[in-house]
């Protein structure tokens, strides 16, 4: 019976950390976009959004963010980021269009 208690306990042990894990990455990822929006305030008003962007995403405290929020702080990261900045829509903007273009494509899929 101790051996069943123990093992339950280490299965529940497991589960919230994965839990704690998801949360610290949606942390840190609300962090990346929230650097991304003052990239593109930086944007509309100095004009230099893309280079701000990508200087924080080079710099250690931007690579360390990057990669608590499970993004690969690569050079190909660091040109997406810096052509979404380039593009000028808010993040909250981009991703509720986003996610209505999923669900539109997602409904016209279950109609055919």
């Amino acid at each position: 019976m101790t051996g069943d208690v123990s093992m339950n306990d280490r299965v529940d042990a497991t589960a919230f950390n994965f839990e704690q894990g998801q949360r610290s990455r949606k942390l840190f990822a609300a962090v990346v976009l929230a650097a991304l929006d003052d990239a593109i305030a930086d944007d509309k008003k100095y004009g230099n959004g893309p280079e701000q962007i990508a200087r924080w995403a080079r710099s250690r405290d931007g690579r360390e963010v990057l990669t608590c929020a499970g993004i690969d702080p690569n050079e190909r990261v660091v040109k997406g980021l810096m052509e979404f900045v380039g593009k000028g829509v808010r993040t909250s903007v981009a991703l509720s269009r986003e996610e209505s273009e999923r669900r539109a494509a997602q409904q016209e899929a279950e109609a055919a």
